[in-house]
């Protein structure tokens, strides 16, 4: 079964992209009309006639004014979809039927054809089925025979589907300019709408949208996302375009808008019985966005130590580094030492050089025993040096904790278990 799209415009590259949302055999006709092989598609939409809408009502969605026709034979949907406005189911076997009002011009003859044709008054598909075939082949071969066989709606040539490389672009131009995200994000939505049915009809995903803005005074706002598997739900993509755009608004008001996808097979993925569970990658996606709109995106990744003996160096990756698992650490035998982050500020009485009672917030007590002072430095040679006294001190509610002084100051760096 086949579907045939025409449009009266010259708009073939968006009819193209309505055909593939439904399915990915899809053939270019013509400049305004393109076919479709629509076998399977019952069983999403239903009967011919309700994939013919579905098919009708997407092509409106996107301002286009098109007609629609479903066939069992190719060519015969093609003539109906030129030839009868809005939709039209052609039942098996009455092809002829259907098409014998429509004029011989929809075929496609030659002008000498043609002229044959209209000096016997053939004029209509159903003037030529009438003909008797043998009589037509004598008198004009071939090709007569082939515009014979269309005028009954029997042709058998297979679709021809366009070869094509994967491109997943959505492209839309405002009527006006618009300043506001809301707008703007009812667009996107539309946009996101089709390129997540092209992925779907293709049994693909993506890892990767890229959004690019024209602006009013001819300059662009360009904005990737980035994510760390292949996915595919259109609405975790929205909310991250408005948490995107929420921290970086075009500085002008927008006038154009492409969208593209990068394809990507997608994730596949099986858990065992005793495996907790994690989080679907869209919900953690959009919680990461969430928090780098409220506290900045430098302050959400994953830490990484960095190549220095500074204590608790690190820098913050925007994605997890993909590592190979490191087998378990041996079970310490002794005490595990906690940080406090940040170190909580303290006060410590020295006598003698030696720590004798320290106090901060929830640390307090006279010092019973103290080890140190471990006398650490470096980043000599940069802007920002660094250098301090360690001490690992007893306190007489029995607790043990490490204390430092960095530039006259003292901190509670942790404490022992």
């Amino acid at each position: 079964m086949f579907a045939a799209i025409h449009s009266q415009t010259d708009e073939a590259d968006k009819l193209v992209r309505l055909a593939q949302e439904f399915s990915p055999q899809v053939e270019r006709t013509s400049a305004h009309t393109v076919a479709l092989d629509v076998n399977g598609l019952e069983r999403i939409h239903g009967l011919p006639q309700q994939i013919a809408s579905a098919v009708a009502q997407r092509a409106a969605e996107r301002g286009l004014q098109a007609s629609v026709a479903i066939a069992t034979n190719l060519d015969a949907a093609i003539h109906a979809a030129r030839g009868f406005a809005g939709v039209s189911v052609i039942p098996y076997g009455d092809e002829a039927k259907y098409l014998g009002s429509l004029p011989l011009t929809l075929l496609g003859p030659t002008p000498e054809m043609l002229e044959t044709l209209e000096r016997w008054g053939i004029r209509r598909l159903r003037d030529l089925a009438a003909l008797p075939e043998l009589g037509l082949a004598e008198r004009l071969g071939p090709e007569g025979l082939r515009l014979h066989k269309l005028a009954r709606g029997a042709g058998d040539r297979p679709l021809d589907p366009v070869a094509e490389p994967l491109c997943f672009t959505e492209e839309a131009e405002l009527d006006y300019p618009v300043e506001l995200l809301e707008p703007l994000m009812f667009v996107l939505g539309r946009m996101l709408n089709g390129l997540c049915a092209r992925l779907v009809s293709r049994g693909l995903a993506t890892n990767e949208l890229r959004l690019r803005l024209k602006l009013e005074r001819n300059g662009e706002h360009a904005r990737t996302l980035r994510f760390p598997v292949p996915m595919l739900e259109n609405k975790a993509f929205l909310k991250l375009l408005d948490l995107d755009l929420s921290a970086h608004p075009p500085p002008e008001p927008v006038v154009h808008v492409w969208l593209e996808a990068e394809p990507a097979k997608p994730r596949a993925a099986q858990t065992g019985l005793f495996i907790p569970i994690a989080p679907e990658p869209e919900k953690l996606e959009l919680t990461l966005a969430r928090l780098r709109a409220l506290v900045g995106e430098q302050n959400v990744g994953s830490p990484e130590l960095l190549d220095t003996h500074r204590p608790g160096a690190f820098r913050m990756l925007p994605r997890p580094r993909q590592t190979q698992a490191k087998p378990p650490a041996p079970p310490l035998r002794i005490g595990n030492i906690r940080a406090i982050c940040p170190p909580r500020t303290a006060r410590v009485q020295m006598t003698s050089g030696q720590p004798v009672h320290v106090q901060a917030e929830g640390v307090r007590g006279h010092v019973t025993a103290a080890a140190g002072p471990w006398r650490t430095s470096g980043d000599w040679w940069t802007t920002g040096p660094w250098a301090r006294d360690e001490w690992d001190v007893a306190l007489s509610d029995g607790s043990l904790y490490r204390i430092f002084s960095e530039q006259g100051k003292w901190f509670v760096d942790g404490y022992y278990d």
